[in-house]
């Protein structure tokens, strides 16, 4: 049996300000916007290069789905932005006006710093340390 996570859903406000901060802010790629209904879109996005599955921007429909934007996990980070150069990486989503929570340190796994979306969520922008390989 083969299994992977397809997408992952991420409570939004709005459509349109979603989309507009993750191409411009992450420079993610917007991969699909079908309109389902007069309220309801499927809208994909997805970090540049990349193999990760796509983010699912599911618009706040109900009272309790607004009560969880920007706070799908309680405070802790929510979502791994893995990255082949954090320096350019980190310098550039600073550029672009990127929310840093947490500044860069060094961890015994990689390099790590904490960021917000546009909502709120923290994310780890992280360039992981390459592992030990035993024969």
């Amino acid at each position: 049996m083969t299994q992977k996570i397809g997408h992952i859903a991420l409570v939004v406000r709005g459509y349109d300000e979603a989309i507009a901060w993750f191409t411009s802010a992450l420079q993610f790629t917007l991969v699909e916007d079908t309109r389902l209904s007069d309220t309801k879109r499927w809208v994909l996005v997805a970090p540049p290069g990349g193999q990760s599955p796509c983010l699912l921007l599911a618009k706040a429909a109900t009272p309790e789905q607004q009560s969880r934007i920007g706070n799908q996990t309680g405070g802790r980070v929510f979502l791994f932005l893995h990255t082949d150069d954090f320096v350019r990486d980190y310098e550039a989503m600073k550029a672009r006006g990127v929310k840093f929570v947490r500044q860069p340190s060094e961890e015994s796994y990689g390099t790590v710093a904490v960021f917000e979306d546009l909502y709120g969520n923290k994310w780890d922008l992280l360039q992981l340390k390459p592992r030990n390989v035993t024969p």
